[in-house]
């Protein structure tokens, strides 16, 4: 209620000329009351001619009419104005508010600023303003507080250029003298260029981190499906084993899943900081987007120069993922098939040597190229596509049927390592996954990182050669649970007379027959698989880009009459 009382006695005590509260009022005749020096010059300017009117009521006097001070509406006015300035101070103004430099007492909010008279005017005060210069070079801006900073303080002149070569903002007359020569342009133009500038700098390094975060939650999931392959590999190995190393069975887990823990915290920490400097590029972007509103290109260009863009974004290194999942995974596998071939002598010296290679791998992050024992597994780098069949020996994995995926029509061979198809059912015990209708069998170890195995097959009913997920469909004769006819599974199917590539419903003819020898490379983390013929060359049948959510088993199809067997590589 104070400050509408405020405004209510502004209004009656302001003069209708100059529209400011009244210094030395005199009341004319007609009851009105002006400034004493504001009437006399409205009644001294030629277009009166001797008659002396009223510039409210436009009542005309005549003679002129004597003017004297009002004691009592001075007394008024002047109690007034320190009523005014005391509610003034009581009552605080917005920061990015700009005062009328003119009005006393309760100041209006200014609309505009000129350079020329460094005061800033309400809309009021601005048309005074605008009477008075009438055709004169006063420069009007949206109005600021900071007017003396547009000006240069050598020449007091506006600062409308920016140097390139100095980086600064200039007047005209800085041009011809000390930035004789240099490279001038407007400051709006300047403006518009580093302000593009930012907005793309600022764009590509967003775009930067979002990728190398993109890319390392896909390091954190692979590592995580890369240990659990080996987890449950371990633990396939040692429930063969006698209760005697149960315990070693525990030490090997447990140290995986150290390891495991230790590159994820690695990644995570990367991940961390970048979106820390991901959320600091924000921060900056915001106050980039708030001062981009301003409509004052000298205090943009001033303040900009406080921000702070990387000019070169540097994405920090990704974690080693390929060298360390591969070698743990075929390491340790290696190693627990030996323990199995010695119970008591070998047992402790087997399990120190996987303990070694693993710590190893943490601490140097890559692999050893002067170690022996890794020289086999160095032969081509890691991330390059192998390309001969030693190449590919270098990922070879020691296969082996799981009995309890086996259709019951299918009958095993040479340590389960052979399945042929038999027309009467074998006497196999009821178990969830077993294939109820198709003559399958899966691998018992699921396949992540860079893995390769190769199957020997004959007969006239043919086979099929694929990988599958876990969870796949085992009961029903329908697509859901046949190798390579659903989102689940992918297979080659080899006969003597054709070749084709299945995957969810969608078949690939093959041209090139299948030979006898299948050679199947998975790339878990590349999202690869191929199949290729296996002779005295590798020659290539079918290659499938696609990406894997989850370790996948290798998985066959065997027909009627056919049989199949698994390769062991290592005798190679």
């Amino acid at each position: 209620m104070a400050a509408a009382t405020i405004s209510i006695e502004q209004d009656q005590f302001c003069c209708s000329v100059c529209l400011e509260v009244l210094r030395d009022p005199v009341t004319i005749p007609c009851g009105h009351s002006y400034c004493l020096d504001c009437i006399e010059d409205y009644w001294n300017r030629p277009k009166q001619k001797g008659q002396y009117s009223c510039p409210q009521c436009r009542q005309v006097f005549n003679p002129r009419p004597l003017l004297s001070r009002n004691t009592v509406l001075g007394e008024v006015v002047e109690k007034f104005q320190q009523k005014g300035l005391e509610a003034t101070a009581q009552h605080s103004v917005k920061p990015e508010e700009v005062k009328c430099s003119v009005c006393t007492g309760s100041k209006s909010r200014a609309v505009k600023s000129c350079l020329v008279c460094l005061d800033s005017y309400c809309v009021s005060h601005l048309k005074v303003h605008e009477e008075r210069f009438y055709r004169k070079a006063h420069t009007l801006i949206p109005a600021s507080d900071q007017l003396r900073e547009k000006l240069c303080p050598q020449h007091e002149k506006i600062l409308r250029l920016y140097c390139q070569t100095d980086q600064q903002c200039v007047c005209s007359q800085c041009v011809k003298e000390r930035h004789r020569g240099h490279d001038a342009v407007s400051v709006a133009d300047e403006r518009a260029a580093q302000q593009k500038k930012f907005q793309e700098t600022c764009l590509k390094s967003e775009q930067k981190l979002k990728e190398a975060e993109k890319e390392l939650r896909y390091v954190i999931k692979y590592i995580r499906h890369t240990t659990e392959a080996v987890v449950e590999e371990s633990e396939r190995v040692f429930s063969r084993l006698i209760r005697s190393i149960e315990k070693q069975s525990s030490e090997v887990k447990e140290l995986l899943r150290v390891q495991e823990r230790a590159a994820v915290s690695q990644a995570e920490e990367v991940l961390e900081r970048i979106q820390r400097e991901a959320a600091e590029l924000r921060r900056t972007n915001a106050e980039l987007e708030k001062l981009s509103r301003t409509e004052d290109h000298i205090q943009f260009l001033q303040k900009s120069k406080s921000l702070h863009f990387p000019t070169k974004t540097v994405v920090p290194e990704m974690p080693s993922t390929d060298a360390l999942m591969y070698l743990m995974f075929k390491t340790t596998r290696g190693a627990l098939v030996d323990l199995k071939e010695s119970l008591n002598e070998t047992i402790q010296r087997e399990f120190n040597k996987i303990s070694d290679k693993v710590t190893s791998l943490k601490e140097n992050g890559n692999l050893n190229t002067n170690d022996k024992t890794k020289a086999k597994d160095v032969e081509i780098p890691y991330n390059a596509e192998p390309k001969t069949r030693n190449d590919f020996l270098q990922y070879s994995s020691d296969l082996t049927l799981d009995l309890n995926t086996a259709n019951s029509y299918l009958s095993f061979s040479d340590g389960r390592r052979g399945v042929t198809t038999r027309s009467e059912p074998q006497p196999y015990p009821d178990h969830p996954d077993r294939f109820t209708s198709w003559a399958q069998v899966l691998c018992r170890a699921g396949m992540a990182g860079r893995c390769y195995w190769e199957v020997d097959w004959a007969g006239n009913g043919g086979v099929s050669i694929g990988v599958c997920y876990k969870n796949i469909s085992r009961s029903g004769g329908g697509s859901d649970s046949k190798l390579g006819h659903n989102s689940r599974s992918w297979s080659l199917d080899c006969s003597h007379t054709v070749c084709s590539f299945q995957h969810n419903k969608e078949s690939v003819s093959i041209a090139v027959p299948c030979c006898s020898r299948i050679g199947v490379y998975l790339d878990f983390r590349g999202g690869t698989l191929s199949f290729y013929n296996v002779s005295e060359t590798m020659v290539l049948l079918h290659k499938v880009k696609t990406t894997f959510t989850q370790p996948v088993y290798p998985g066959f199809w065997v027909g009627l009459g056919s049989t199949l067997r698994l390769c062991s590589l290592s005798q190679v």
